[in-house]
């Protein structure tokens, strides 16, 4: 029988396996009763899939808003419908001349914020279908472009016509849009021919487990790999609540802090209770405290 399992893994997701199905694995092997990820790796894309668990994924959210980090592999002087290696070439181009310092020029002056097109190939739907089922058909359908912010964009090697470099974008990012986009600004054409997420703020150096790692465990071990409900939250600023307000609090009700208030803190914050530990977010008001979202009493808080 499936259990009540709370906590964070953050999974090495192998090529080849769509994230829905990753979740599938992951959920078996827990034993777990509830379980989904944080926002999707294409099967062809690998690395870091945050996967919640139990009360973690009332507070997923945080994860799919979060900057993501990526390792990327650009073949430059090829283009495909899909912008990646799940389709054919349909052009190819001459690719110019470039040297790893022209290259980090380039990098240096790529626009850090933007608006891009949505690929036809995407999940994104339109009349109730995904765009690829449009692209599949031979339909173009018009999209509005998102606006992304690029934060940094750093070169790691140039082996002709392969341009492999890491960047480090805020959510909505399609970095296949981005790999035609760069090869348009140096004078191609190319598409994504390797993709790897290494970082989810506030992940942003992880360790993630591969299944061929949890399987090797046994159920405590994989257990004890979890990071707590609250690990994602750090962003967020810690307030310890009186014990005299826990009840209410816990209740759903607005908690007035009086001389408790912290006079630094504002907006949403974790909050904790001594001898209980993680109770949840709130957000702190000039009424006081208010119950945003809260893990149930039974919860592991560890």
């Amino acid at each position: 029988m499936p259990q009540d399992i709370d906590g964070i893994l953050l999974l090495d997701k192998p090529l080849g396996l769509s994230s829905a199905a990753a979740v599938a694995r992951v959920k078996r092997l827990f034993n777990a009763r509830k379980a989904g990820h944080t926002g999707s790796l294409d099967p062809l894309a690998s690395g870091l899939l945050p996967i919640c668990f139990g009360e973690a994924t009332k507070f997923g959210a945080q994860l799919l808003e979060a900057d993501k980090t990526y390792r990327v592999t650009v073949r430059l002087g090829e283009r495909t419908a899909s912008a990646d290696r799940e389709s054919e070439v349909i052009e190819r181009r001459a690719v110019p001349a470039l040297s790893e310092e022209r290259l980090r020029h380039e990098l240096s002056l790529f626009p850090r914020a933007y608006s891009q097109i949505p690929p036809m190939h995407s999940a994104l739907k339109q009349d109730g279908k995904p765009l690829y089922e449009y692209a599949r058909a031979g339909i173009t359908r018009e999209r509005i472009a998102r606006a992304i912010t690029i934060h940094e964009l750093n070169l790691r090697d140039w082996q002709a016509p392969d341009l492999s470099f890491d960047v480090r974008c805020t959510k909505g990012t399609y970095i296949r849009v981005l790999a035609e986009d760069l090869a348009t600004q140096l004078g191609t054409v190319g598409h994504l021919a390797s993709l790897r997420r290494v970082g989810v703020a506030p992940f942003e150096q992880p360790t993630p487990l591969s299944f061929e790692a949890l399987e090797s465990m046994s159920a405590a071990q994989r257990r004890e790999v979890l990071l707590p409900v609250d690990a994602a939250l750090c962003a967020c600023a810690r307030f310890d609540l009186p014990a005299g307000g826990v009840s209410a609090f816990r209740q759903g009700q607005t908690v007035s802090l009086a001389s408790e208030m912290p006079g630094a803190l504002s907006g949403t914050v974790r909050i904790y209770a001594d001898g209980l530990g993680f109770l949840g977010l709130g957000q702190i008001e000039a009424a006081g405290l208010k119950p945003l979202r809260l893990i149930s009493s039974a919860a592991n808080r560890a």
